[in-house]
C-alpha cells in the first residue's frame, strides 16, 4: 500500500510519516509551496512556506527514505484561500482561511495528486479519527481536546474519509514530541504555528492592503440609541480592520467599554454596542457539509461550536430547504460571527459544518 504524506516541516507531519512507515506503507513525502514570502509583508522566513520548513520536511524524509516532492500551488491557493480572505473582510466577514486551505488544497488539490501518483492514502498530521461505523466513514474528535482539529475538516466527504489517514489521532503533543525526539527528527522540538500561515504577525488588514494595493475608506462607528435611532461615535479606519466582539483598538474615548456588534459594509459603518448585545441565541449557516451525505433528520438535537477554539454548546437544529440550516442553542452565546464555520457534532463524532451568515 502506498501512502502520500503531507509535510509541513513540522513535528506533526514528521511523526505521521514516521509512523505510517512502521506500519508498512511504501510513503512519499511532499510538501506544498502555497506563497511567496513577499505576499505575506515578510522576508525573515518566518511562515510555513520558507526554505527552512521544506528543508526540515525534506531531512526528515531523506532519514526515513522517502521520495521527497515540492509541489508548487501557489496560484490555486491564491484563489482559493487569500482571495477569498481579502473578499471575505471587504464584505464585512471574519473568514477561516485554514478552512479553505484544507478543503481546496490538501484535500482537493493534493488529493488529486495522491491518485495521480498511485497512492492509496492521503496521510497528514490533523488530531482527528477517522472510523468505519457500517457501509459509511466518520470523523471523529481527538480524545485529546486542546489538540483536536476536528472543527477545520466538516468539509471532507466519504471518498475521501475513505482514502485518508490521521496517525497521531489517539496521540497527544507530548508523546508526538517523544516520537519525533527518539527518531532524532530535526524538528522534534520545533514551535506550533500559531498564526495565518501568511498573516505570520497577526496583521492581516496590512496584508490585504499589502496584495490588493488598496486604501480602504474610513467610515463612521454608530450606536444605537434606546429609541432605535444611530448615533454617530466616531470615525474608522475602514471595514477590514474590524470584526465582531473586537473591543481593543478602536479608538473611541467612552465612559464604558464597547464592541464591534455588526460590519455594514454597503454603508461603510460599524456599529459598536455593550458586551450584553453581543449575545444571540438564534445562528443561521448556509452551504452545509454532511459528512454522512445527508442529514440526521429536519429537527435534532446536538451540539455546535462557532469559532475554532469555541466549547461547543448544546443546542436544536432545524434543517431548512437547500443546504441551510438554523441552530437555536440553550444559551446564548457571545460574538457570533459571520464569515465563521458552525460545526456539529453528536459527542465525538462530527455531523458537518458550514458558514454563518446571520
Amino acid at each position: 500500500m502506498k501512502a502520500l504524506i503531507a509535510m509541513s516541516g513540522g513535528v506533526d507531519s514528521s511523526v505521521a510519516a514516521c509512523l505510517m512507515k512502521e506500519k508498512g506503507f511504501d510513503c512519499i513525502g511532499c510538501t506544498m509551496k502555497l506563497y511567496e514570502n513577499e505576499d505575506a509583508c515578510v522576508t525573515d522566513g518566518r511562515t510555513c512556506c520558507s526554505l527552512d520548513d521544506v528543508e526540515d520536511a525534506r531531512s526528515v524524509a531523506t532519514r526515513l527514505g522517502m521520495p521527497y516532492y515540492v509541489f508548487n500551488f501557489k496560484e490555486e491557493f491564491r484563489e482559493k484561500v487569500i482571495c477569498r480572505f481579502i473578499q471575505s473582510y471587504e464584505n464585512g466577514l471574519t473568514p477561516n482561511p485554514c478552512i479553505d486551505c484544507n478543503r481546496y488544497l490538501k484535500f482537493d488539490k493534493l488529493y488529486e495528486r495522491m491518485k495521480v501518483l498511485g497512492c492509496d492514502y492521503l496521510v497528514t498530521g490533523h488530531y482527528v479519527r477517522v472510523e468505519k461505523a457500517g457501509d459509511r466513514y466518520v470523523l471523529k474528535k481527538a480524545p485529546d481536546e486542546t489538540k483536536d482539529q476536528s472543527y477545520v475538516l466538516y468539509s471532507l466527504s466519504q471518498e475521501q474519509l475513505a482514502h485518508t489517514c490521521f496517525p497521531l489521532g489517539s496521540m497527544t503533543k507530548e508523546e508526538t514530541r517523544r516520537l519525533a525526539e527518539a527518531h532524532g527528527f530535526i524538528n522534534a522540538a520545533k514551535p506550533d504555528s500559531q498564526d495565518i500561515c501568511f498573516v505570520p504577525d497577526g496583521d492581516y488588514a496590512k496584508v490585504i492592503e499589502h496584495y490588493t494595493g488598496k486604501t480602504y475608506a474610513p467610515g463612521n462607528f454608530v450606536t444605537v440609541t434606546e429609541d432605535g435611532s444611530e448615533r454617530v461615535l466616531g470615525e474608522h479606519k475602514g471595514i477590514i480592520h474590524y470584526t465582531i466582539g473586537q473591543r481593543k483598538g478602536l479608538g473611541i474615548a467612552a465612559e464604558k467599554p464597547l464592541y464591534v456588534c455588526k460590519i455594514c459594509p454597503e454603508e461603510n459603518k460599524v456599529v459598536l454596542g455593550d458586551n450584553a448585545d453581543l449575545f444571540r441565541t438564534e445562528v443561521k449557516v448556509k452551504n452545509m457539509h454532511w459528512i454522512s451525505g445527508e442529514a440526521p433528520e429536519k429537527v435534532f438535537s446536538c451540539k455546535a461550536k462557532i469559532r475554532y477554539r469555541h466549547t461547543e454548546q448544546p443546542c436544536t437544529v432545524y434543517v431548512e430547504d437547500g443546504d441551510r440550516i438554523r441552530i437555536v442553542f440553550e444559551q446564548p452565546q457571545r460574538a457570533v460571527t459571520p464569515g465563521q464555520a458552525a460545526v456539529l457534532y453528536d459527542g465525538d463524532i462530527v455531523l458537518g459544518g458550514g458558514t454563518i451568515y446571520l
